[in-house]
């Protein structure tokens, strides 16, 4: 019996480690090839990840709750193979007692520092760890190591501006921070160190039910006090990480929302005419979407400072035109998949985009780099009969879409023999966007384009 190495895969260039979630195999149970073995979340997306070989699922090298960096073995699955088993057991043993030894070094060095026991300080409390700080930041494994082995505290790992996504801090930092230290560069922290002026870390909450606060330095937010009838629930990992980004936001871009009205009545029509053959030569649904999508890329086009970032003093203008879609998910959270190269998409291709993904989204099936890179959002309020809405930017973009419920109203229409009043099929856009780059005029123009896009939908093509 061989024994086939199962590790954790790369899953985009930004991307680094990932925690176990749940093993969705337990060992001893036979294992087909492509069957799910264990679901992992990371900063963007939560997944599975597949098994490569059949045979039975060996020894688990990780708990649920772990991170591991990306490239780490995390089990073995035992395979049919000419080799014997003695041989097998006899490769791996050296590999194992390294690893208890490992294990048991940490151990006795988190005992022997447990005892102050201030609030994140990145030790380990019986066998659950401390991941975070007291000012909310996330610490990975391999940095919390890196830390004890060299005596860094608490107060210096909070001082250490993170380079790795959302401000992480990774290895790099920490080995340039002892390089810096060594020649006296490095500033030792204050006695009781003051707010710190960034925004602050999602903390992965802990198994106890530690959960992070997301207000800004300074903001206190108001005492809650649950009433006897009252039931608390513990935010998600997913639902922790949305609140960080969206409460980031507002404090990162000013936000500033325009709002237009729109004749969706040509397209409805068009879309009545040409849906049901779509369904039966495609197999699948063609929803206004792709539409929203197709006209988004193109105006998106002419107006570069509406696809860009901000980037300290400068703008970086975004050659890519890679639109997300808001996706609501079954349980209520929210993820934004990336159609990649809108712009060069027809309205067959993005249709399928847009259904592939949306399926795969709302069935746990997005790979990270799915996710990753967006350019521009689009949110669809409408699929919830709402009007319209105020939408929150997906950072680093500058602006973000919402599409309102396409509903008949009466409408002013302006006649060569007078004006007359007609039913049409009406929706409401909005678009927020950041003032420190997207001024009213800009935002105004962007909108009025994208709506003429949709006012003059060619209704005589093919899909």
């Amino acid at each position: 019996m061989g024994k086939f190495e199962l590790v954790m895969p790369k899953m985009g260039e930004s991307i680094i480690e990932a925690t176990i979630t749940k093993w969705l195999k337990t060992e001893g149970d036979t294992i087909e090839e492509d069957d799910a073995i264990v679901e992992i979340s990371t900063d963007k997306v939560d997944s599975e990840i597949p098994s490569p070989v059949e045979g039975t699922m060996g020894k688990q090298l990780y708990s649920e709750g772990d991170t591991i960096s990306v490239g780490e073995v995390i089990a073995y699955i035992n395979t049919e193979e000419e080799e014997g088993e003695e041989e097998a057991e006899a490769a791996e043993q050296p590999a194992k007692e390294e690893a208890k030894a490992e294990e048991a070094q940490l151990a006795a060095t988190d005992e022997a520092k447990a005892e102050p026991k201030k609030a994140g300080e990145p030790v380990s409390e019986g066998s659950k760890p401390i991941d975070t700080s007291s000012s909310g930041r996330f610490y990975s494994p391999l940095v919390r190591s890196i830390a004890r082995e060299e005596n860094i505290t608490v107060e210096e790992l909070d001082q250490i501006k993170g380079t790795g996504q959302n401000g992480r801090v990774t290895k790099r930092d920490v080995l340039q921070y002892l390089e810096d230290r060594k020649a006296g560069k490095a500033k030792k922290p204050a006695a009781e160190a003051p707010a710190r002026e960034e925004a602050p870390k999602a903390a992965a909450a802990s198994a106890g039910g530690e959960t992070a606060s997301y207000q800004m330095p300074g903001i206190k937010p108001p005492e809650v006090r649950p009433g006897p009838n009252d039931e608390v629930v513990d935010m998600d990992r997913m639902r922790k990480m949305i609140a960080e980004h969206m409460v980031t936001s507002k404090h990162v871009s000013p936000h500033v929302t325009s709002f237009i009205d729109v004749d969706m009545t040509n397209i409805v029509n068009w879309r009545n005419k040409v849906k049901d053959e779509f369904q039966k030569r495609e197999g699948e649904k063609l929803t206004f979407t792709p539409i929203f999508i197709e006209a988004t890329a193109k105006a998106l086009k002419k107006y570069p400072w509406v696809n860009a970032s901000v980037m300290g003093q400068q703008v970086v203008l975004r050659k890519d035109v890679n639109v997300g879609m808001a996706t609501a998910l079954p349980n209520s959270n929210l993820i934004v998949p990336v159609i990649k190269k809108a712009d060069q998409k027809n309205l067959l291709g993005l249709a399928k985009d847009v259904n592939d993904l949306a399926n795969r989204a709302r069935n746990n099936k997005l790979q990270p780099d799915e996710i990753q890179d967006g350019t521009f959002t689009v949110t669809n309020f409408g699929s919830f009969s709402s009007t319209t809405g105020n939408p929150i930017i997906n950072q680093p973009q500058v602006a973000i879409l919402a599409v309102g419920v396409i509903k008949k109203k009466p409408v002013v229409l302006e006649q060569p023999e007078g004006d007359v009043i007609a039913i049409r099929h009406m929706m409401t856009m909005s678009l927020s966007y950041d003032h420190r780059v997207v001024d009213g005029a800009l935002g105004g123009k962007f909108l009025k384009d994208l709506a003429d896009y949709l006012e003059n939908f060619d209704t005589t093509r093919t899909v």
